[in-house]
C-alpha cells in the first residue's frame, strides 16, 4: 500500500516553493515580449505557411509549425489573467494581437500576389471548425503550459502543437480575404479565435492545478466566452457527422441497390455536394448504353425515398468504345471483367527459374 501511495504521489504536482513562482513570472514576461527575435519567427512562420498553404503542402505547414512563436505569449496571458498582473496580461496581450495582425497582412499580401482563385484541401480544411479543432487546441494548451513548469520537456514540442492550431488558421484568413472569400475567412478567423481561448483556458487550469496561481474570476470569464464557441462548434460537429454517416449510406444503397442505370453500366465513384439545398449527388458511371433523363428521375426518386430525404441525382457518364485488332466484328459488348475484379499489376510476369 505504501508503493502504490509513493507512486501515486510522484504524478501528483508538487506545491511551488515562492522561488519557483518568481522564476515562472520572469521567464512568462520575458517570453511575451515584443523583440526582434518574436517579429522575424513570426514573419517567417507566416510567409512558410502561407506558401505551403498555397502549395497545398502540408510537410511546408510543418516546417512553419516548427518556428512559429505564437505560444510564447499565450502563457503569459493565462498566467497574468489569473494572478492581476497588468503588465504581464498587457505585454503578452500587445504581442498577441500584433502577431495577429502581421500574420493576416502577410498573407493577404502573398494571396494577392500570387493571384490563386482556388485553394486546396489544407484551406479548406481549416475554414469549417468544429469540436475536434477545440480539442486539440485544449491539449496543445496543456502540452504547453505542462512543459513550461515541468524541467525537463523542450518548449519546441509544445511549441509546433500550439502552431499546429494557430499560425495556419491566421495566413488561411489573409488568404480568403485577398480573393474575396469572406465566408471562408471567417469560418478561419473563427477556429482561430476558438483555439486562442481553448489554449488560455487549458494553461489556466493547468497552473492552478499546478499549484502556481490561485481560481479567479478570469478563468470564468474565459469560460464563458469559450461557450458560445462551443455550441456553434457542436453544431458544425455534429452536421459533420450527420453529412458523413448520410453520404455513406448513400454510397451503399447505390452499390447494392442500383439497377436502373442499366446491365451494361458500372458505377466508378460517387460524390456528395452538401453546399446546395437539396444535397446534390454525382454518380460517376461507366456504360456503353444510352441513359435517359427518365432513368435518372427514377433512380432520384429511389434514392430520396430511401434516404427519407430529397436530393438531385447527376449522373457523368463515360461512354466506352471498345477497339481490337479485328474490328467490332463479333465482339462482347457486356462489362469487361477486369473492371469488376481488384486492380492487379500491369508489369508483366517475371520468368521462371
Amino acid at each position: 500500500m505504501e508503493r502504490l501511495t509513493a507512486t501515486i504521489r510522484k504524478f501528483l504536482p508538487q506545491p511551488p516553493t515562492a522561488k519557483q513562482e518568481q522564476r515562472l513570472y520572469r521567464e512568462l514576461l520575458k517570453d511575451a515580449s515584443w523583440n526582434t527575435n518574436y517579429v522575424v519567427l513570426t514573419i517567417s512562420a507566416c510567409i512558410i505557411a502561407t506558401l505551403g498553404l498555397i502549395s497545398n503542402s502540408t510537410a511546408v505547414i510543418i516546417g512553419a509549425m516548427l518556428i512559429a512563436p505564437l505560444m510564447l505569449p499565450l502563457r503569459g496571458l493565462a498566467f497574468g489573467a489569473l494572478e492581476g498582473e497588468v503588465n504581464l496580461f498587457r505585454q503578452s496581450l500587445l504581442a498577441i494581437a500584433g502577431a495577429t495582425l502581421i500574420a493576416i497582412c502577410l498573407s493577404c499580401m502573398m494571396g494577392l500576389v500570387t493571384g490563386i482563385p482556388e485553394f486546396g484541401s489544407e484551406v479548406q480544411a481549416r475554414v469549417q471548425p468544429n469540436l475536434v479543432d477545440l480539442a486539440i487546441a485544449i491539449t496543445a494548451g496543456a502540452i504547453s503550459g505542462f512543459a513550461k513548469i515541468r524541467p525537463g520537456i523542450s518548449d519546441a514540442l509544445a511549441g509546433t502543437a500550439i502552431a499546429v492550431a494557430l499560425m495556419p488558421p491566421l495566413c488561411v484568413v489573409g488568404l480568403c480575404l485577398s480573393q474575396g472569400i469572406w465566408l471562408s475567412a471567417v469560418g478561419a478567423l473563427v477556429l482561430y479565435l476558438t483555439n486562442l481561448l481553448g489554449i488560455t483556458l487549458a494553461c489556466m487550469l493547468l497552473f492552478i492545478t499546478a499549484g502556481y496561481t490561485q481560481f479567479s474570476r478570469a478563468l470564468a470569464w474565459t469560460a464563458a466566452l469559450s461557450f458560445p464557441l462551443v455550441l456553434l462548434l457542436g453544431i458544425s460537429f455534429w452536421e459533420l457527422v450527420r453529412n458523413v454517416r448520410l453520404e455513406a449510406a448513400i454510397k451503399q444503397k447505390l452499390v447494392k441497390e442500383t439497377v436502373t442505370i442499366g446491365q451494361q453500366g458500372k458505377l466508378l465513384d460517387t460524390k456528395v455536394n452538401w453546399g446546395t439545398n437539396p444535397p446534390q449527388i454525382y454518380l460517376s458511371v461507366w456504360t456503353d448504353q444510352k441513359i435517359t433523363p427518365k432513368q435518372v428521375g427514377l433512380l432520384q426518386e429511389f434514392i430520396s425515398n430511401k434516404m427519407k430525404q430529397p436530393l438531385t441525382l447527376i449522373v457523368l457518364i463515360s461512354e466506352v468504345e471498345q477497339v481490337t485488332a479485328e474490328g467490332e466484328e463479333n465482339l462482347d459488348k457486356s462489362v469487361p471483367p477486369f473492371l469488376d475484379a481488384p486492380i492487379q499489376s500491369l508489369e508483366p510476369p517475371s520468368p521462371q527459374k
